[in-house]
C-alpha cells in the first residue's frame, strides 16, 4: 500500500520564514492600487427631466422609488414647481431609461419626452 500523496501548492520560502501567504505584506500585491480603488468608487450620473412635481412630497416620492433601483447610489432632484424638474441619478453602472421611467411613474409622475 502506497503512502499518502500530497499536492504541491507552489509555496516558496520567504526571507522572514514561513510560507508566502502568511508573511507580512503577502497580500499587498493583491490590494488594489490607488487608480483601481478610484474605479471601484466611481459612479455614473445621468439626468432625467420629470414633469408634474410641485412640492417636497413629490421630491421624496420620486427619490424613494428611484433609490430602490438596484445599483443606484444617490438621487438628487432640482424641483421646478409646476414645471420640469431635473432628476440626477448616480449609479455603479449606467441605468436603462426604462427602469428610471418605471420608478418615476410608480411615484405618480412621468419623464419629459427626449428631443
Amino acid at each position: 500500500m502506497a503512502g499518502p500523496t500530497y499536492q504541491d501548492l507552489g509555496l516558496q520560502e520567504t526571507r522572514g520564514g514561513g510560507c508566502a501567504c502568511c508573511t507580512p505584506n503577502s497580500h499587498a500585491a493583491d490590494a488594489p492600487t490607488a487608480p483601481e480603488r478610484e474605479a471601484v468608487t466611481r459612479s455614473v450620473s445621468a439626468e432625467f427631466l420629470v414633469v408634474g412635481m410641485t412640492c417636497g412630497h413629490c421630491v421624496r416620492s420620486v427619490t424613494e422609488e428611484v433609490t430602490a433601483i438596484d445599483g443606484v447610489s444617490e438621487v438628487a432632484v432640482s424641483l421646478n414647481a409646476n414645471g420640469v424638474s431635473t432628476l440626477t441619478v448616480s449609479s455603479a453602472i449606467p441605468l436603462e431609461r426604462g427602469l428610471v421611467r418605471a420608478a418615476v411613474e410608480e411615484a405618480g409622475y412621468h419623464l419629459a419626452p427626449t428631443s
